[in-house]
């Protein structure tokens, strides 16, 4: 599986108010192992940023001043991330900007380009309900060094996220794992069943008619929707 974290940094706090992207970064992962590909560009959204994104991010209007528009970079943007699971914190907002952007240059919504967006705050929230569930609260209860992070910026909390995601869905490596086994392990498996020995010991006629009273005494305590009565009778 191809999956992409995505973050992005902005001049504000909403599109419909003219703010714009204003640096945008993809991390790759594959097969839950980040492949160390990435897209990441700053763009000159043709605005000053508002007092209080700039103090989170840091990116002046005159060190953005010679980047390139976000019409530059909007189909390399597309092709890089185009068929992958997207991962993104809070969603809404990232996918709110992205297809106000693509929308300016006559693009559909980033929905029609990816699989489909995991948002990892929802997950957050659902995984430590009543805690603070930021990206940097995530890495301290993970244990995930963000002493680099004093500003936001899109390609170090891209490369975070990636870890955070990881960490919080590392049961599912294993799940995956066991249902997906090597061609190999599963020659193996299947020679070991066929040298047990395996001993049948069939049911007395005393046993199987406490099962009966069982399956009895369930259906009538359901209601009749005991499932095993149901199937005896089909």
């Amino acid at each position: 599986m191809r999956q992409i974290v995505l973050d992005t940094e902005t001049t504000g706090l909403d599109p419909k108010l003219g703010h714009r992207v204003i640096e945008i970064a993809a991390v790759e992962i594959v097969d839950r192992r980040p492949t160390g590909n990435h897209f990441h560009r700053y763009v000159n959204p043709g605005r000053a940023s508002d007092e209080g994104a700039l103090e989170v991010h840091g990116l002046t209007e005159e060190f953005l001043r010679d980047k390139p528009k976000f019409s530059d970079v909007a189909r390399e943007f597309l092709e890089f991330v185009s068929g992958a699971e997207l991962i993104i914190h809070n969603s809404a907002f990232d996918c709110a900007f992205l297809d106000c952007e693509l929308g300016l240059v006559d693009l559909k919504p980033i929905t029609s380009h990816c699989a489909q967006i995991v948002d990892t705050l929802r997950m957050a929230r659902d995984l430590h309900p009543g805690k603070k569930n930021n990206l940097n609260s995530l890495c301290e209860r993970y244990l995930i060094d963000n002493s680099a992070r004093t500003l936001h910026g899109a390609l170090l909390d891209a490369n975070l996220l990636a870890e955070v995601y990881l960490a919080m869905t590392r049961g599912q490596e294993s799940l995956m794992i066991e249902a997906a086994p090597t061609p190999q392990a599963a020659a193996e498996s299947r020679k070991a069943m066929g040298e047990l020995k395996l001993i049948v010991l069939a049911a007395t006629a005393e046993e199987l008619a406490a099962h009966e009273q069982q399956l009895v005494d369930i259906d009538k305590a359901s209601r009749g929707a005991c499932l095993w009565v149901k199937l005896a009778a089909a």
